[in-house]
């Protein structure tokens, strides 16, 4: 994926999902079809969680020299109350503001090696590479979610 594709991926994210979840009843977000994948609900407040750690990290490369990536355990917070409740609401908003806000930095990024250390991968990890990831992630929880969509009675 070129990086304006990558970029447009980021920009055009959050309209996507919301148009893929729309109309989705309570038990619908809820129940888990696609065990033991996560539900709809979980994915979507999984993604606000996920790209708001990300699009720190991007301000942190940006405006740090070489800081450190922390890292969060995905799978506990997605058991969080507040992450596998149907009101996804919130966390959809939330995506359209944060995508972006973010589409609108990457749009300006003119070194993308900069790099910061996540110590889970134990490596350095570029904006190029997370720029890369990132786009990834919005397309294969789409697909995740489209996969719950199909399981569905």
């Amino acid at each position: 994926m070129s990086r304006a594709e990558q970029i447009a991926t980021i920009r055009d994210f959050a309209p996507r999902l919301r148009r893929l979840v729309a109309g989705l009843t309570d038990e619908q977000l809820t129940t888990p079809y696609n065990a033991p994948e996560w539900t709809v609900a979980q994915n979507v407040h999984h993604l606000a969680d996920s790209h708001m750690n990300s699009y720190i990290r991007f301000v942190l490369i940006l405006t740090e020299d070489h800081p450190t990536l922390r890292p969060y355990d995905q799978n506990t917070a997605a058991e969080l109350p507040n992450a596998s409740d149907a009101n996804i609401e919130d966390s959809l908003r939330l995506l359209e503001g944060l995508h972006a806000r973010w589409a609108r930095m990457m749009d300006a990024i003119t070194d993308w090696d900069a790099a910061g250390y996540h110590p889970e991968l134990k490596r350095d990890v570029s904006l190029d590479y997370m720029a890369d990831y990132y786009s990834g992630h919005c397309e294969a929880h789409l697909r995740q979610i489209q996969d719950v969509l199909d399981k569905m009675p």
